[in-house]
């Protein structure tokens, strides 16, 4: 079989393979679909640097076939020995700079998209993670959600609202992390965080903490439920009329929260 022949039906085949994988999964590269607007701005981002890596490897394997044949051996002449080739190295010196500063261009306006805290948000929670369980708080609505010490802790959020998340951590690093929100953010002592997200389809998905924070760590597990703003309310009805259950006596109990700084 000719060379030539050989190599396009090998490039015809991994493009297809590349093709088939990305369509199994939405061209999102294993990443889970977002549920909140901060996870769409990551996924674009991340869509957006698995296509220009694939473009980048597709122009060196086509610049890697293009020397192979055309200047494969023939017969016993050398072929040129020049010693430089001036726009050649120019092009792939400049080339990766303007990679990379696009892609830091695009990373940097993504951060400020996804860590920028509005000044009036429509629900804020205070969430307290500590060894091994999750306190949240609803300041505004005086509801406070607890594990019972048997099943995690469940929270209500309303679709299309901008939700404040304040962490605080009264013994070691945690992590609060809900995979389809594609973002996460971490509870350290003695620092005041805080993130927003704005759910954007209702459904039910589960968080956990994402730092290991002790021989318990696995039992830090939690579940959000985002629902339509009608039965938000209810659900708020519901849980002001219901006393607040205590956490087991052998659990620390949580610090109080505490609002971020600016």
């Amino acid at each position: 079989m000719p060379l030539c022949r050989r190599l396009a039906e090998v490039g015809a085949l991994a493009g297809v393979a590349v093709v088939a994988g990305g369509c199994s999964s939405g061209f999102d590269f294993g990443a889970p679909d977002a549920v909140t607007s901060q996870g769409q701005d990551v996924l674009d981002l991340w869509r957006g640097t698995h296509w220009a890596a694939a473009a980048v490897g597709a122009l060196i394997w086509l610049l890697v076939v293009f020397c192979v044949l055309h200047y494969r051996r023939r017969n016993d002449d050398l072929p040129s020995q020049g010693h430089e080739n001036i726009p050649v190295e120019v092009f792939y010196t400049v080339t990766p700079l303007i990679v990379v500063a696009v892609l830091f261009v695009f990373t940097v306006l993504t951060q400020q998209r996804v860590v920028a805290l509005s000044a009036d948000p429509d629900v804020v929670v205070d969430v307290t993670g500590f060894q091994w369980s999750w306190q949240f708080d609803y300041p505004e609505e005086e509801v406070t959600v607890l594990s019972n010490g048997v099943d995690p802790p469940r929270i209500v959020l309303p679709v299309g609202a901008t939700v404040r998340f304040n962490l605080v951590s009264p013994d070691v690093n945690h992590s609060f992390w809900v995979p389809r929100f594609l973002v996460k953010r971490d509870l350290i002592p003695g620092v005041e965080n805080a993130i927003e997200v704005e759910v954007t389809e209702a459904g039910e998905w589960e968080g956990r903490c994402a730092e290991f924070c002790g021989i318990d760590h696995y039992r830090m597990s939690f579940s959000v439920a985002a629902v339509p703003p009608d039965e938000y309310a209810d659900w708020l009805d519901e849980q002001q009329e219901t006393p607040v259950t205590s956490l087991p006596a052998d659990t620390p109990a949580p610090a109080t929260p505490t609002e971020p700084g600016p």
